[in-house]
């Protein structure tokens, strides 16, 4: 399905937020009828784009599996107080969420949450505060920790573009008062994945990301092995990580590290953990996500509905 048809399957709509009142604009698709409830697929733009901005190939996924399927804006692009996070962006994706079980035929068991790196870092964010929300996780590139990332774009004596985007969002630099620091904890995924220990997660990477991208691979692994912790499994190691990131192997591979899978496009797999019903795959690439393997990962899953 190429773009332009990907995009003419989309309609807008206007969901107002329970929090402050506001108009949070949503482009979605719905299917015909078919005779028995849909799953829902929410996929979450990037860091610098808003609702419009989702890459096509979430679209397409939905389309050709039956499934309902939502861009939600959540304050835009991160580059104020109101995005990157906050609790009014949180509240904008759950009030979606409410107003999709209200108003159409789906699937309570099977809501799924999908996002790429700015939208990696929302999604790992709603997973550890609002898990009964989701069925099953998939983050790809994600921010985990928005203190590190921004020590990761000042450079030089240089506050590069994510550190000062970083900056606009909590008022200011790590350090520079408490609130600041407050908020920079409150909207950084590892500080609350443990409260997902029990929803499936899938954390990706490329191998690559940090070098060619702006998101280093550490960031989706350290958030995994929050939930490894918790769980008391085993963790990826500092000595693993390092070896990723200098040489993109592992020097040992655990055997199932080396296990092809054929819905990642044939692409490499160089690690990959499991910790309760989460899952890490670090593969070959860079910042990017796969679409196809993760909605074939999110359909394994139902949750039970009260």
């Amino acid at each position: 399905m190429n773009k332009e048809k990907n995009c003419s399957a989309l309609q807008e709509m206007i969901i107002k937020s329970s929090l402050d009142g506001a108009h949070q604009p949503i482009l979605y698709y719905v299917p015909e009828a078919i005779g028995e409830l849909m799953p829902v697929l929410i996929a979450l733009h990037q860091w610098s784009t808003d609702y419009r901005g989702v890459e096509p190939a979430w679209l397409e996924q939905a389309t050709q599996r039956g499934w309902a399927y939502f861009q939600p804006n959540f304050r835009g692009p991160n580059f104020g107080p109101e995005a990157c996070g906050s609790d009014k962006a949180q509240q904008d994706i759950l009030d979606l969420i409410d107003w999709v079980l209200t108003n159409l035929a789906v699937d309570h068991s099977r809501i799924y949450l999908a996002g790429c790196s700015g939208g990696g870092h929302m999604a790992m964010l709603m997973a550890g505060r609002h898990p009964q929300a989701f069925t099953a996780v998939s983050e790809w590139v994600g921010i985990s920790d928005l203190a590190i990332w921004y020590a990761e774009h000042y450079r030089d004596g240089e506050v590069r573009r994510y550190a000062k985007n970083i900056e606009a969002c909590v008022g200011g630099p790590p350090g520079s008062s408490e609130d600041t620091d407050r908020q920079l904890k409150m909207r950084s995924p590892v500080f609350h994945l443990a409260g997902a220990k029990d929803l499936p997660i899938d954390f990706n990477a490329g191998v690559l990301d940090g070098h060619t991208g702006s998101v280093p691979i550490h960031h989706t692994i350290d958030a995994f092995n929050v939930i490894a912790q918790f769980l008391g499994q085993p963790t990826v190691t500092q000595e693993e990580i390092r070896q990723l990131w200098t040489r993109q192997r592992l020097i040992n591979p655990q055997p199932q590290d080396e296990v092809p899978d054929p819905t990642y496009s044939n692409r490499k797999i160089f690690l990959r953990r499991f910790a309760g019903s989460s899952r890490l795959t670090i593969f070959e690439g860079g910042h990017e996500a796969l679409a196809f393997a993760a909605c074939e990962w999110l359909a394994r899953y139902r949750k039970t509905v009260k």
